[in-house]
């Protein structure tokens, strides 16, 4: 301890009086000595607020020294056999680069990465060695967020367990004939084995923040017990750049996360150059960290300099630590000793002196800290104990550690994924691989037998830990009957005389009616962020309470009202402010509980369709990886619904964006039948079937009066499109007009408009999913291409529509593109003409938007009347007289380009 005192004593270079400086000095070491480290904390911070109070100017400073966080002699040593790990260690790397390599060598063009295992593999291994729980009995597992570029050492690591065989490791990033292994962790393509997807590179740290709170909540709520669970999540230091790695660091330490533990991989490397080359992301990180109120933790040299640092009396090796920047760390890595003596330590005489007599060898192999396994011990052990915050723990290590001069701490690391035959050999060398020299142009794989004294240590581990991870549990284990359609007859009906209301507000009672359901009221998991009085939810606070960990200790100012804004330790409803992304990953988090906790709960997450399909585009994305199952509610969808807001509260396209995603099942419902109809075959598929699905349901705001459920039309519904309503049998001209949202109200009054002013009949069909309807046409068309000979199969739009005759007119309150997904599969010989609403938003009144967007019942009444002419069954002159009638202007610009 006083060598540390001499240390903080020389760095105040310009001290008027030493003496008086060694005496405080003293009476604060005699303090830590004598009544522990916490009394002289508070005592440094009585004297700092009493100096600030008398006027002092003291700067902040979140940061520490550039030093390990943790001193030598509190260091709790790695308790396992490190001979073994080091061995098993060494065997995983090299079966990691083999992996890639091999496969690079048949294939040039297949990827694949070496550098980030070999820099993590120490702590992987103590993590995976004496940390990591997986789910037995008494625990529910521990949850891991595994950095996406290490991959091939995780396979490795399974390889050696026998968990994965030798032809999956020979089919690295060869997946399409179904024994491959996936590049990243993707649980939709390993389902038993990997939990979570971390690439795109900043949704882990992101995903892991929510998982970590979803966890306390379902604590609080009862529901599964999740006290000694934690939730680890790897990253790069360049990873946190992502503004998602960073967004919600805040909302970890207020709500008290310490079950999350965040590693950075600091190797100072991004793909293309340094991290922060004239800086140092450790510090930058730690006082982001730590003014964020995050446990932090620095694992930043290993032991060799432990002694290096004693030696230290004027402080002067710490004073060159901090101010040799991240770049010049990088050359030391990848030079050699003499080049380190020479650039680091001459940077002073004093420390050419502390090194004289080392050699070039002994200054090379001064480790940083992340590839010492008793550094790295003592850290997650730090973690694992750590009580009221999170805790990051921020680990130096060199990117491609062991690969010497083809990639170790090299810009070109991260790319370098082919290895010539003497960076092999000198790999082999290096970590003992006992590989002859003769099978070295293989690149064999290495598994010892398995009752070698390794292989069953490493068994031992693990089954003290409760088995193997990662693992996936693909189903829960509990069923959970879900209430029949009749259940929801308050939308099922029709609304009565004079009464209007809007899908929102279907869905509001849709989901007040599952909170009262005795089987699922418990589960259903109520996700908003900061419009619940958009959607008119606010009556949802009182009933079943906003979770907070803390319970509420401010009395609402509208604690007068019915619908008061109540906050409760054991609340229902995930408030997440306003926060598209974290509503996502709260989502997540609850949509793929029956996998993480055994327990199937039910989100329905509410946002504006337009922000929350933009923001959360890549989180969704990985929603379908992860085989989530819940509802995504976009709120006031349409471009012309919710009318006053202005360009980028309009929502056009994301049925576009939804449609991407394989196992996402989108609707846009006009009427609240169909919204029943849809959520209760949701909660069958997704609750009692379980079926690895997830559904996106806009909304909209617009009152209107709504028909009932005809009883027949439900499976229509489901399938995207059916018959609302046919027109006069009699009328000697005939169109067929589909709609979705509200503008199939639109279409409705045009049919009014066609045969009263036309004598045209128009049959009217509902398409609550145009994209489903299109991927049936879609998996027909791809079946009758493959089977040329067998009978081809009818696409259901087709069999609807060639049971009708005239024109066909679609128009939606979204692009184009929307309703042109289902043109290949119309009757031939048919036109089909599309309306919509392409073009950026703005405000005004609905009635002024469709008229600007070309897409009220006036332009549709045109387009069917264009068709009809097009077909030659009336005269275009009709068509003009209709331009003319409704008063459309012909020079109007086309709204795409205003």
């Amino acid at each position: 301890m006083s060598a540390q005192l001499d240390q903080l004593t020389a760095q105040a270079a310009n001290d008027p009086d030493t003496l008086e400086t060694r005496e405080w000095l003293d009476a604060l070491e005699a303090v830590i000595e004598n009544e522990g480290p916490e009394r002289a904390h508070y005592l440094m911070e009585r004297l700092v607020d009493l100096a600030r109070r008398r006027g002092a100017v003291i700067p902040f400073s979140s940061n520490t020294a550039y030093v390990n966080t943790i001193p030598t002699h509190l260091e709790e040593h790695c308790p396992g056999n490190l001979e073994f790990e080091e061995r098993l260690r060494s065997w995983m790397r090299w079966n990691a680069m083999a992996m890639v390599v091999k496969a690079n060598r048949a294939d040039g063009d297949l990827g694949g990465h070496i550098s980030s295992f070999a820099s993590l593999a120490n702590m992987l291994g103590i993590g995976f060695n004496h940390f990591w729980r997986a789910p037995s009995e008494g625990h529910g597992g521990d949850l891991l967020y595994i950095q996406g570029h290490s991959s091939p050492g995780i396979y490795a690591r399974a390889f050696l367990e026998g968990r994965i065989t030798e032809d999956q490791l020979l089919n690295f990033r060869r997946e399409v004939d179904g024994k491959g292994l996936s590049s990243y962790p993707h649980p939709k393509l390993m389902p038993k084995f990997w939990q979570f997807p971390t690439v795109s590179m900043g949704l882990g740290p992101l995903m892991a923040i929510y998982q970590a709170r979803f966890l306390k909540y379902l604590h609080a709520r009862g529901i599964a017990d999740t006290e000694n669970r934690k939730v680890w999540v790897f990253c790069g230091d360049g990873e946190m750049d992502e503004p998602e790695s960073m967004g919600a660091i805040g909302m970890a330490s207020r709500e008290r996360l310490d079950n999350l533990v965040m590693v950075v991989n600091c190797n100072l490397q991004r793909l293309d150059g340094p991290v922060r080359g004239n800086g140092k992301i450790i510090q930058e990180l730690e006082a982001d960290f730590r003014g964020a109120g995050w446990n932090v933790v620095k694992v930043i040299w290993g032991p060799g300099w432990d002694a290096l640092l004693a030696q230290d009396k004027d402080g002067i090796l710490q004073r060159v630590m901090m101010e040799t920047v991240d770049g010049e760390y990088q050359n030391y890595k990848a030079k050699d000793g003499a080049y380190v003596r020479k650039n680091f330590f001459g940077k002073h005489p004093d420390l050419l002196k502390m090194v004289a007599n080392m050699t070039d060898d002994d200054i090379w192999r001064l480790t940083r800290g992340g590839h010492d396994p008793h550094k790295i011990y003592a850290a997650f052990k730090n973690a694992q104990d750590n009580k009221g915050t999170p805790t990051v723990l921020l680990v130096k290590t060199v990117k491609g550690f062991g690969m010497g001069k083809s990639g170790e701490a090299r810009n070109t690391a991260h790319q370098t994924k082919k290895l010539d035959d003497e960076a092999i050999r000198e790999m082999r060398d290096r970590f003992a691989i006992p590989i002859p020299d003769d099978q070295l142009k293989d690149i064999p794989f290495f598994k010892p037998a398995e009752d070698s004294p390794e292989m069953q240590y490493l068994h031992a581990r693990r089954k003290a830990l409760g088995g193997y991870l990662p693992q996936r549990r693909e189903k829960a284990e509990e069923v959970l009957p879900v209430p029949e359609l009749s259940a929801f007859k308050n939308v099922l009906d029709a609304t009565a005389e004079g009464r209007e209301i809007s899908t929102t507000q279907a869905f509001v009672r849709i989901i007040s009616t599952l909170l009262r359901d005795e089987n699922l009221g418990q589960r259903i998991v109520p996700i908003l962020v900061d419009e619940s009085r958009t959607f008119g939810m606010e009556g949802l606070f009182r009933q079943i309470g906003i979770f907070n960990q803390q319970g509420q200790l401010y009395e609402p100012v509208d604690k007068d009202q019915v619908m008061y804004y109540r906050e409760d330790k054991a609340g229902q409803i995930l408030q997440e402010g306003i926060n598209e992304a974290g509503g996502m990953s709260s989502w997540i988090a609850a949509a793929t509980s029956y996998s993480t906790n055994n327990r199937v709960m039910i989100p329905f997450y509410t946002f504006y369709s337009m922000f929350g399909m933009q923001r959360i585009g890549d989180l969704a994305w990985a929603a379908g990886d992860m085989r989530a199952r819940g509802f995504l509610m976009g709120g006031t969808a349409g471009r012309t619904t919710l009318n006053g807001e202005g360009l980028q509260h309009e929502d056009g396209h994301s049925h576009i964006m939804a449609a991407t995603i394989p196992n996402c099942m989108p609707y846009d419902p006009t009427f609240s039948h169909e919204v029943a109809v849809i959520v209760q075959d949701g909660l069958r598929r997704m609750v009692a079937e379980q079926q690895d699905v997830f559904y996106y349901i806009t909304l909209m705001n617009e009152n209107y009066t709504h028909p009932g459920l005809k009883p027949g039309s439900e499976e229509g519904i489901l399938k995207g499109m059916y018959l609302l309503s046919g027109g006069d049998a009699n009328a000697k001209q005939r169109v067929q007009l589909i709609g979705s949202g509200t503008i199939l109200r639109e279409s409705i009054f045009a049919a009014e408009l066609l045969l009263k002013d036309w004598g045209i009949a128009a049959d009217i069909w509902s398409a609550p999913s145009l994209t489903l309807v299109a991927r049936d046409g879609q998996d027909a068309e791809r079946w009758n291409l493959v089977n040329p000979t067998a009978a081809p199969r009818v696409p259901y739009v087709t069999s609807l529509m060639e049971k009708t005759s005239g024109p066909i007119v679609a128009t939606t309150d979204y692009m184009r593109l929307f309703a042109e997904q289902i043109r290949a599969f119309m009757p031939k010989g048919r036109t089909y003409r599309v309306l919509g609403t392409d073009g950026f938003g703005r405000s005004d009144s609905r009635v002024k938007l469709r008229e600007f967007f070309e897409v009220n019942r006036y332009y549709i009444t045109v387009a069917a009347l264009k068709s009809l002419a097009e077909e030659g069954t009336i005269a275009a002159s009709v068509v003009a007289d209709a331009v003319a009638k409704y008063g459309i202007d012909p020079n109007k610009p086309n709204p795409v380009t205003q």
